[in-house]
């Protein structure tokens, strides 16, 4: 339909879409961790990944680098984020902050449906760490923390939690040498459920605060060690 400026709104609603599509299909990618550190991200090719024109990519990475997960620079193009040990350290404070926060509102406003799906996850972990399926470990572990942040039914700190660069950091600093999960992992979570379980709401903010708190205190631990970039641990 064209409105009385002559404008096809029509065509206008397929443009936003196709950019909003190609935007989170680019941030999924990027949180996915499958991307190395430092990588050049060519128009080129991302137009051809996500089947867009390059006008509608280069508002895409306009909007990614407004938001922090790529960096544009002169004669360098647009790269994936890079973090320095500070930048990294601020990044999982505000993880704490705000996950502890959405733990305790879990506590609060949970469903029993949602717990008995933390509970299935949970179980699903143990398994997992008896088999010494670190792969399994580590997915069950993401679902955790995403069914926790859904269970709190508080949106304001749910899209202040998903701004965060975190993935991005853990691609960057995970030490892959490292055992995983590590040591009191498992507990640490089972804590968490426990005192959302019994409505227990700073029980779980404090559980889930002990819980994250770890891999910034890992990565401040090491980088003080070896005077370089330092190795995080997976919460």
């Amino acid at each position: 339909m064209v409105d009385s400026n002559g404008f096809d709104d029509d065509a206008g609603r397929t443009l936003l879409t196709r950019e909003s599509q190609a935007y989170e299909g680019l941030r999924s990618l990027l949180l996915s961790g499958s991307v190395e550190p430092g990588t050049r991200l060519t128009e080129a090719d991302l137009t051809r990944m996500f089947n867009v024109s390059r006008s509608t990519m280069r508002a895409v990475l306009v909007r990614l680098t407004q938001e922090g997960y790529v960096t544009s620079e002169v004669n360098r193009g647009v790269r994936t984020r890079s973090f320095s040990v500070q930048e990294a350290a601020d990044i999982l404070e505000a993880r704490e902050t705000l996950e502890s926060a959405l733990a305790g509102k879990a506590a609060e406003r949970a469903t029993e449906d949602e717990i008995r799906e933390l509970r299935s996850t949970l179980d699903g972990m143990e398994d997992c760490k008896s088999r010494g399926d670190a792969t399994g470990y580590s997915r069950g572990n993401r679902r955790f923390h995403q069914q926790v942040t859904e269970a709190a039914h508080q949106q304001t700190l749910a899209r202040a939690y998903d701004t965060l660069l975190y993935p991005l950091v853990m691609r960057q600093y995970r030490n892959l040498s490292a055992p995983h999960p590590r040591t009191g992992s498992l507990e640490e979570h089972q804590a968490i459920l426990l005192a959302i379980i019994t409505r227990n709401s700073p029980a779980a903010v404090a559980a889930m605060l002990h819980h994250v708190a770890s891999a910034r205190r890992a990565l401040l631990l090491q980088a003080h060690r070896e005077q370089r970039p330092a190795s995080a641990v997976e919460a």
